[in-house]
């Protein structure tokens, strides 16, 4: 790794060599190798597997399961197959840090070996528990072919170890099952817990005739007998509700709150099963009631995302450290299970995004952990530099391949604006596949061409658009455009896109785009809009990706800084 080798703290470089002889080393299968022959060479490069997004060796991933922070670690669990790169023999695998960046893999946390887990080992949350004891909650499959589902309990075996290498059921499993008139096939991922008033309560998502999604509620004064609450603590007509996270925020400031401290306002997310986005609200709690009541007016449980790209599955915890609230979320190829197999890998996760609620109290702001920078490399800049109309102009002196990049623009010429059309005020994903990167308008769309070969044949747009809305108010689209980010075959490649709560009348609006071989994640006005993508280039790979500023509007625009640094690659679960 040459240069590389200043990531790796001496913390990693001792826990490695203790753990050489027991962490569990994945090798490619035989049916990775037995798929290869169909796929195209650039699909299996190495060159496409990510270099500082978390992932496992080889394998699938999905949903990032209990992370907490213990006794000086960072814990990450998450759904992984250790038998293949298709979904399936789900355990939950383990991972330590000590900075959310370098990761080591440890062997599996939870194995399906006792009767109400025996077909499965599915989502869950950690808690924390009055003595310091991290207690795991988790979903169990204790039938065969039904998926019927029940919710069970893990303690560490030896808590005085930092690393939590060992965990143990008691004999009381499961604390939750299904009851007459619920459907046990769709209730799961229990939440986090939080104590207030004599009791543990804690979330599992459900789902309540055929369109209601419930977020159940349990009650527990000694967090082993738990009791259905008569009322769920909220509930909407979106489909199954998986993965609820429930957590309190401060009004003002940056800092996060455990998920036991009271707070003014909360947020309630929910993966919805129906459309794999997560939609979160922010609202009031009351728990002498029980009840939590969205702040939006309309009651739209699906105005608000995390992320409005390929992102799925997330779980926050609160960092006692440095007093915040960490999001991570699960991000699934958009290739095909064929693909898959060749590459004998699948899935990864969202770089740990720091989140909090915005001055404005009407959503959550969010932005990649600051430990990320240290992977920055030397920076190359750019600053004060118009780009006429339909021009564009490349930035170089780093490789673009793996880079994170920050740029913040002044548009001008707001008059030049497009309207928009009241068919798309509500949608902006649509909006951004009739309005894409290359369809000239009046303010935008400006923004980057990342992961791009040099003739441009290959490229992903991250860019912004400025329509004239209702009562002379402009809207800004934020949208990402893989259409044309590969000359592979069978490649899903959807536009994905978000409206920016920012006032552009200040003519200034801001970029950053983590660029990561397969994966572009990028943050828009400072984090109020956030959209992952999975690419594939077949060209654009290594070396030979670019990276450009365009300009596809009438109006021109302004580069008043941007600053980009090729990332270094952390150490990743002994990749």
């Amino acid at each position: 790794m040459g240069a590389q080798l200043w990531v790796l703290a001496p913390w990693a470089v001792l826990l490695l060599l203790q753990l050489a002889g027991a962490s569990h080393v994945v090798h490619r299968s035989l049916e990775a190798e037995a798929a290869t022959a169909s796929v195209p060479a650039s699909i299996v490069s190495p060159l496409l597997r990510t270099g500082y997004h978390f992932q496992p060796p080889m394998n699938w991933i999905n949903d990032p399961n209990g992370p907490l922070y213990y006794k000086g670690w960072y814990h990450l669990f998450y759904q992984y197959n250790p038998k293949g790169a298709v979904w399936g023999n789900i355990v939950w695998a383990h991972s330590v840090s000590r900075d959310l960046i370098n990761w080591i893999a440890l062997e599996p946390a939870i194995k399906p070996d006792i009767p109400s887990d025996q077909y499965g080992c599915w989502s869950g949350s950690t808690t924390i528990l009055a003595d310091g004891t991290p207690a795991i909650l988790y979903t169990g499959i204790d039938r065969p072919n039904i998926n019927y589902q029940v919710q069970n309990i893990a303690f560490p075996k030896n808590k005085s170890d930092p690393l939590l290498r060992e965990w143990v059921k008691p004999g009381y499993n499961p604390i939750a099952s299904p009851e007459p008139g619920m459907n046990a096939t769709q209730f799961r991922d229990p939440t986090t817990a939080w104590y207030a008033d004599g009791h543990w309560r804690m979330l599992v998502g459900g789902l309540k005739g055929a369109r209601r999604g419930v977020a159940y509620l349990y009650r527990s004064r000694d967090f082993k007998t738990w009791v259905r609450a008569k009322h769920p603590l909220h509930s909407a007509l979106t489909g199954m509700w998986e993965c609820p996270d429930f957590f309190p925020v401060q009004v003002s400031g940056q800092n996060g709150l455990d998920t036991s401290e009271s707070g003014t306002k909360y947020v309630l997310k929910n993966s919805l099963d129906l459309t794999r986005y997560d939609y979160y609200t922010v609202g009031t709690y009351d728990n002498t009631t029980e009840r939590y009541v969205p702040g939006n007016p309309d009651g739209d449980y699906r105005r608000l995302r995390y992320d409005y790209g390929n992102f799925y599955a997330s779980k926050t915890f609160f960092d006692p450290v440095k007093r915040r609230r960490i999001l991570l979320g699960w991000a699934n190829e958009s290739d095909s299970v064929t693909y898959d197999k060749a590459k004998g890998w699948a899935g990864i996760h969202s770089i740990p995004r720091k989140i909090w609620l915005d001055p404005s109290g009407k959503q959550l702001v969010q932005w990649p952990v600051e430990e990320l920078e240290k992977l920055r490399g030397k920076p190359v800049s750019v600053s004060h530099k118009v780009v006429a109309p339909g021009e564009h102009f490349e930035v170089t002196g780093l490789g673009t391949y793996q880079a994170d990049v920050e740029v913040s623009f002044e548009v001008s010429g707001l008059e030049k604006a497009e309207e928009l059309d009241p068919a798309y005020a509500d949608d902006a994903e649509k909006l951004c596949g009739v309005k894409g990167a290359d369809v000239k308008g009046g303010v935008g769309p400006f923004g980057l061409w990342v992961l791009a070969a040099a003739g441009l044949e290959e490229k992903t747009a991250v860019f912004f658009r400025v329509f004239k809305g209702g009562s002379g108010k402009h809207v800004v689209l934020m949208c990402t455009d893989p259409t044309k980010s590969s000359l592979s075959p069978g490649l899903y490649k959807p536009t994905f896109a978000g409206f920016v709560d920012t006032d552009i009348s200040s003519g200034k609006v801001s970029l950053r785009s983590l660029i990561d071989r397969s994966v572009v994640e990028s943050f828009g006005a400072g984090g109020k809009t956030c959209i992952l993508s999975r690419v594939y280039p077949s060209i654009a790979i290594g070396k030979d990706a670019h990276l450009y500023v365009f300009n596809n509007g009438e109006a021109e625009i302004k580069v008043s800084q941007l600053t980009a640094w090729e990332m270094k690659k952390p150490l990743m679960n002994g990749a």
